[in-house]
């Protein structure tokens, strides 16, 4: 009976270390395991219309952004293109030129952190930073941001929405960054996509110059309208639901 109590003892001792320690990630983490309800950026829109938006996310390089821009005139189509400070460092004039061809402008942050790992100072400082280079340009603000990495808790949602700025993810992810193949990335795009979703590509990847005529002709062949993120969203009075889509109420 001793030895069994003594497992007992010790069995529970664990079990509470391991919820002491839980409680502490919690804190940390802002309700991802226990306590508070988790928070979700917008993956999508719940929609009856056929409408969709194309994001770009700009973080590193310039290889691919005049093509897709040149693409997109083609299709007449506007997209919401994502950028990180430290890359409208290195190419303001193409920020200008997204911004003048009448695309969207999103901030990415400006020297794309992991937000989850810094403090909500620094979060702040990533925000403003990267909007004051982006008004300096554009000589206008933003209202949309995307996390680097897509990585976010709790902290930062609501970290984001002080700044009034939506927090937007996606739901529909080419992984064109992976140069897995033109056709797979198109397939997985193709599949993915549906009323009120939001696209993800980026402006450096190797096959999404050729795979995005292909994807707007059938999509637009499909009834899809293309829009800028900002006119997908709802504004006010919706809710996010448990798969991130953002619901009217």
């Amino acid at each position: 009976m001793g030895y069994i109590k003594k497992k007992l003892i010790i069995s529970c001792a664990i079990f509470l270390g391991i919820l002491t320690m839980l409680g502490g990630y919690n804190l940390k983490t802002k309700g991802v395991f226990l306590g508070e309800e988790r928070k979700l950026p917008i993956y999508s829109v719940d929609t009856k219309e056929k409408k969709i938006a194309l994001s770009f996310d700009a973080s590193w390089g310039d290889d691919k952004t005049d093509d897709i821009l040149k693409i997109l005139d083609k299709y007449n189509v506007k997209a919401t293109f994502f950028v990180v400070g430290a890359w409208i460092d290195k190419y303001p004039d193409k920020l200008k030129t997204i911004y003048e061809k009448g695309h969207e402008i999103g901030n990415h942050s400006n020297k794309h952190p992991i937000m989850t790992t810094i403090s909500k100072e620094k979060m702040i400082n990533e925000i403003a930073i990267t909007d004051a280079k982006i008004m300096s340009i554009t000589r206008q603000a933003t209202t949309l941001f995307r996390c680097p990495s897509g990585e976010y808790n709790n902290l930062v949602i609501e970290t984001v929405e002080a700044t009034n700025h939506y927090c937007i993810q996606w739901d529909a992810d080419s992984i064109d960054w992976k140069a897995q193949g033109a056709e797979i990335e198109l397939d997985r795009i193709i599949k993915k996509t549906k009323p009120g979703s939001i696209l993800l590509f980026h402006n450096e990847a190797k096959y999404t110059p050729e795979n995005l005529p292909k994807i707007l002709e059938y999509l637009k062949g499909e009834g899809y309208e293309f829009v800028k993120i900002s006119d997908l969203i709802y504004k006010n009075n919706y809710y996010i639901n448990g798969q991130g889509k953002q619901i009217k109420k």
